[in-house]
């Protein structure tokens, strides 16, 4: 279940047929990719994205670059609010590692996981999958702000 730091919506397109999903709100950058869902508890949280054409690489037929990384800074910044207890936040750090190309309509899922919190940092990683393979591994540190 989502709580008041995400202000969920409901679901939009495929999501709305699945239980459990719920959608972000997204703005500004963030929402060029399209919309993100998220399902699950707090801490255990999967965030997904249904790859449309308008993110793919031309005459490819995969998703672009740019948008996986979007797309993991978003995921990523998910676990960071579950351990912070909100969205106040800065990225101080992102590395993605290509393991595979994603296919324009391929739904592509993250878990973010915990790896260390300080008073000021938080230390993710998360594994990216579409159509059953791993496509990615990101990890990231990120800057959390006092409310």
């Amino acid at each position: 279940m989502a709580t008041d730091y995400f202000r969920t919506e409901p679901p939009e397109g495929a999501f709305a047929l699945e239980e459990g999903w719920m959608k972000l709100p997204t703005t500004a950058f963030s929402a060029a990719i399209g919309a993100i869902h998220v399902r699950g508890e707090p801490g255990g949280r999967i965030a997904a994205l249904d790859c449309g054409i308008e993110i793919g690489n031309e005459r490819v037929g995969n998703v672009h670059g740019g948008a996986l990384m979007t797309f993991a800074d978003i995921a990523l910044g998910i676990r960071v609010a579950d351990a912070a207890g909100h969205a106040q936040m800065a990225t101080v750090q992102l590395l993605y590692g290509f393991a595979g190309g994603v296919r324009v309509g391929s739904r592509l899922t993250c878990r973010g996981e915990l790896v260390r919190r300080t008073r000021t940092l938080v230390f993710v990683r998360g594994l990216f999958e579409a159509d059953g393979k791993t496509v990615g591994t990101a990890d990231g540190i990120y800057r959390v702000f006092e409310t």
